[in-house]
């Protein structure tokens, strides 16, 4: 009898302390501290979240929705720069808001369903300074979108994103540490008048759940310490700084700080995957028979079919014909009438100019070769066409058609073998996501006829010098 007494009170008891420690734990979590109405908001959720987090889910690999998208915009540039969000933005596949300056004017409603939902940025006004609309749009979206949240991304309405192969770049880190992400300016006076360590915000801002969290908390102390900057970009870096973290800088974010032509940029794009293009209206069109909204949503054509590869530079060669090749895949083709090797065909073509340009050299950021009239250094330029999957779905074929004749004589000191008939590349690649990103690919010229040549993709060799 004592015995059974013994063990339902002491079952009892158990019961009551566990239930009193969950109790506390509970409290604990969601015990007010001391920061403002929408800070404390933020960090409830987001801390309650934590608790309930397991470590299976933590685990599970990163994708499209564990993104938020926060894109600063206004009323007035929606009309048209809204094309461009609408070639990369996925409709219920895609989280995140547009901010708007200030609520959108009749003529501008219903919303397209294909673009992102609309949100007013709160009146910052009272704030002295510039307003810092990227800055606390971090405030602001995580207030809506914190529900397994992984990355925040900032940027501009006239950017456009590469989401796949953003995923797959960030599936690479742990967001439950500290990063920002992103890339400094193409011109060497931009980072001196800024930062050298600085994401710039046009071509795409990302955070790391935990560091947008920390971000959050100092936000009214960052506001305050620098009110006096001038650009929103900046002062993220700073506030970022102060928590104790530096840019985890990636060559596959875009702030193209240049004017004119930039296809000698993306017919040479680093080994990187390529996922922000920034200052799309400050450009020429890149493709030049089409408006640059056109071009935009014919370049995401090819990376519908395939973001790992677009951009990414190949290069194989015609040794019959002295001819070297050169694929930017998505964007164009070259032949070369004399063989060159990589480490001189990785170099840009300077067709495009720096957006700031100090008194001497150097302007860019990076290495250039200049435009030449050499018939042996000249290449025949070839433009994206089309693209689709073979019948059988096991290649990709992409064409390519001649932009504009070359005008110049052969290259006599390579065999006076002229490509000068040749009016389409046919390039087949396979049809599976390229992931590999430290070494580049190979590929065989498999057939060339008077007007047309036909490449095939393929993994380097070991031993294969691209030479």
């Amino acid at each position: 009898m004592a015995s059974t007494f013994s063990q339902d009170f002491f079952s009892r008891n158990t019961f009551w302390k566990t239930l009193l420690l969950l109790s506390l734990l509970l409290y604990l979590i969601l015990l007010p501290i001391p920061f403002s109405n929408t800070q404390l908001f933020f960090i409830r959720k987001a801390s309650l979240h934590e608790f309930l987090n397991t470590p299976n889910d933590a685990v599970r690999p990163t994708n499209l929705t564990h993104i938020a998208f926060g894109i600063i915009g206004s009323v007035n540039t929606w009309p048209h720069r809204r094309l461009y969000l609408q070639a990369w933005w996925r409709p219920n596949r895609t989280r995140g808001y547009v901010y708007l300056d200030r609520a959108p004017t009749p003529n501008l409603l219903p919303w397209p369903q294909t673009a992102p939902p609309y949100r007013v940025t709160n009146n910052l006004t009272a704030r002295p300074g510039v307003l810092p609309r990227m800055m606390h749009g971090i405030l602001e979206l995580l207030r809506e979108e914190n529900d397994d949240v992984r990355w925040v991304v900032m940027g501009d309405d006239d950017s456009i994103f590469l989401v796949d192969n953003l995923v797959d770049v960030l599936a690479e880190y742990d967001y439950r540490k500290y990063y920002y992400i992103g890339y400094r300016s193409d011109t060497v006076l931009s980072n001196y008048w800024f930062s050298f360590d600085e994401a710039f915000g046009g071509g795409g801002v990302v955070l790391s759940y935990a560091l947008a969290k920390a971000v959050v908390m100092d936000m009214e102390g960052c506001l305050r310490r620098y009110s006096h900057l001038g650009f929103a970009d900046f002062i993220a870096m700073k506030c970022v700084a102060d928590i104790g973290v530096n840019l985890t800088p990636h060559k596959g974010f875009h702030q193209f700080d240049l004017h004119a032509d930039i296809s000698g940029y993306l017919s040479a794009h680093p080994k990187v995957p390529v996922i922000t293009l920034h200052h799309l209206d400050a450009i020429f069109p890149i493709f030049p028979n089409m408006d640059r909204f056109e071009s935009t949503r014919h370049l995401m054509k090819a990376g519908d079919a395939d973001q790992s590869r677009l951009l990414q530079q190949t290069i194989c060669y015609h040794r019959l014909s002295n001819w070297s090749f050169s694929i930017s895949w998505g964007y164009s083709a070259q032949i070369y009438e004399r063989i060159m090797p990589r480490s001189y065909l990785q170099l840009p073509i300077q067709t495009f100019k720096p957006w700031a340009k100090g008194p001497k050299p150097p302007f860019l950021m990076f290495n250039t070769r200049p435009p030449l009239n050499d018939p042996c250094e000249a290449p025949h330029f070839f433009l994206f066409e089309s693209v689709y999957r073979t019948v059988s779905d096991d290649q990709i074929i992409t064409t390519y058609v001649r932009a504009r004749p070359r005008g110049l004589p052969p290259c006599l000191s390579a065999g006076n073998h002229s490509a000068h008939t040749i009016a389409h590349i046919q390039v087949l690649s396979p049809p599976t996501k390229r992931l590999q990103i430290d070494r580049c690919e190979c590929c065989d010229i498999v057939r060339v006829d008077d007007v047309k040549a036909d490449v095939k993709f393929r993994e380097c060799k070991i031993d294969e010098i691209i030479a």
